[in-house]
């Protein structure tokens, strides 16, 4: 398993039920590396798949580095997106919430 991989099993280990109680969603993630991976939430529930869905709510492109910052907690989201790091595309509200359904480890 690789560094982008041990990242997001990470990701889905943190992920918090409580904070997807209304929520069914595909998360799309696009690395500046190459590598594709997308999250499901539905039914307080989280599946991480490798690749392209084809019908993403919200799409995030960034570099793993920032991916890394903003997961450790290093790195606002606001901020990184102010500044260029993190481009989203789709549901912006839902970007929101990433904080509250993932929170920094």
């Amino acid at each position: 398993m690789n560094q982008v991989d041990q990242f997001f099993e990470a990701m889905v280990a943190r992920f918090q039920p409580q904070a997807a109680v209304d929520l069914d969603a595909v998360i799309q993630y696009r690395l500046a590396e190459g590598e594709s991976y997308y999250l499901t939430v539905s039914d307080q529930r989280c599946v991480l798949d490798r690749g392209e869905h084809g019908a993403p709510c919200v799409t995030l492109k960034m570099k793993f580095d920032t991916l890394q910052k903003l997961g450790r907690g290093e790195l606002d989201g606001m901020k990184a997106f102010m500044f260029g790091k993190l481009k989203v595309s789709g549901d912006m509200s839902l970007a929101t919430r990433l904080a509250k359904l993932f929170p920094a480890g």
